[in-house]
């Protein structure tokens, strides 16, 4: 009884001194340890892919945003432009008011004043147009095309059985552009009675609405 106590101890002596020799190896807890330190550092090339669709995704938002401001910018300029173009085709209208009084024979029997009047109305009406189309404001005049309900708007109808039915045959009022949408569409007479017109093809796809004021 009195030396199992002691074989106790020796033994414990003796497992002490085999554990000692070399390093101790390494306890379950502290491995789990680094395991989980070594998955906690991030994957570098995982790191480089984010930044890079990050990158991508701001700089694709930059250019969404340059093209809205600039689109938002020349909406603004083309309604600055349609509001004081409209103003002006009061004046165009009323210089070609004015001219179309003036017959041929009244041009050949005025006098050097009235004559020397005339012209200056018409290189007026010239320039007033030219600086008009400069600024993308262009007349057209639809004389013996094909009724187009986007450019043109019909106040009466002329029987008239020489020229296919829809057609434009007098333009009471030209018709104004600018740049590819109608600021103001001419004023036509239509025939009826005739031959039917051939049907257009569908290219009305690029007929834009008029231009509207802000």
């Amino acid at each position: 009884m009195t030396n199992q106590p002691a074989r106790a101890e020796d033994e414990a002596v003796r497992s002490g001194e085999a554990a000692a020799p070399g390093s101790a190896p390494t306890p379950p807890a502290d491995a789990a340890a680094a395991a989980a330190q070594s998955a906690a550092e991030p994957d570098p090339a995982a790191v480089a892919s984010e930044l890079k669709d990050k990158l991508l995704r701001a700089l694709a938002e930059m250019e969404n945003l340059r093209r809205r401001t600039a689109r938002e910018v020349a909406d603004a300029e083309l309604r600055g432009i349609a509001s004081f173009a409209r103003d002006l085709l009061g004046v165009a209208d009323n210089m070609r008011r004015a001219l179309d009084t003036v017959t041929p024979e009244l041009r050949d029997s005025a006098q050097p004043g009235v004559k020397a009047l005339i012209e200056g109305v018409e290189l007026t009406e010239r320039e007033l147009l030219k600086a008009l189309e400069k600024n993308g404001v262009r007349q057209f005049n639809p004389q013996r095309e094909k009724f187009d309900p986007n450019l043109h708007q019909a106040i009466f109808e002329v029987p008239d059985a020489s020229v296919p039915a829809g057609s434009v045959v007098q333009v009471v009022q030209p018709g104004y552009m600018l740049g590819d949408r109608v600021l103001r569409p001419a004023l036509v007479g239509v025939s009826k009675g005739g031959p039917k017109a051939a049907p257009a093809p569908a290219n009305n796809d690029n007929a834009k609405a008029p231009v509207q004021d802000s």
